[in-house]
């Protein structure tokens, strides 16, 4: 389908390491004149559904700082723009669960808030595991968690789990688990 959205001219209205916020004039699809505000990651978020031979996952647990709560999800980070989202994965897992996997797979992309931003997310699931020591960076305080996957699933549908990368995870999980095609 073709663009119906006409850009008038934009302007740079925030920039920091991590997103570049940017306004534009434009004409609506239905012909108005108006703005629109996007949002820039400068990362592509990365998620690890973590599993082992018994159905087992890891969960991350942390204040996060935007939502002003306590969180429970997998884990993740950020895959700096024109790095490896594989690697990225390698290392988040490490840093956060104290993981190393020999088989990864790419379970979902998605895109998290396509009305205002252009964030893209990445998960992988990852098998075949090596306990390692996690590697937090010094702005986390995790709490780490391993857990049966159907009791994840659970905190899922009972609303525990919100973060919508982990959401979207679990639920992919679950409908692979249904065909019998999860690993």
């Amino acid at each position: 389908m073709a663009n119906p959205w006409k850009v008038l001219g934009k302007q740079e209205v925030y920039d920091n390491p991590w997103i570049r916020v940017t306004e534009f004039d434009v004409i609506n699809p239905g012909g108005g004149k108006g703005i629109y505000g996007k949002v820039h990651f400068k990362n592509i978020a990365i998620g690890v559904l973590v599993l082992d031979e018994a159905q087992y996952t890891w969960l991350i647990g942390q204040y996060r700082f935007a939502i002003d709560a306590y969180t429970w999800e997998i884990p993740e980070g950020g895959c700096p723009e024109g790095s490896d989202p594989l690697e990225s994965a390698r290392r988040e897992l490490l840093e956060e669960a104290g993981l190393e996997a020999r088989h990864w797979k790419e379970l979902l992309r998605m895109h998290l808030s396509n009305s205002v931003s252009d964030e893209l997310a990445i998960v992988y699931l990852a098998t075949g595991l090596v306990q390692k020591t996690p590697e937090p960076e010094e702005t986390e305080q995790l709490t780490i968690r391993k857990l049966p996957l159907n009791e994840a699933l659970e905190m899922v549908e009972t609303g525990l789990i919100t973060d919508a990368i982990s959401v979207a995870a679990f639920q992919k999980a679950a409908l692979l688990q249904q065909k019998g095609v999860l690993v």
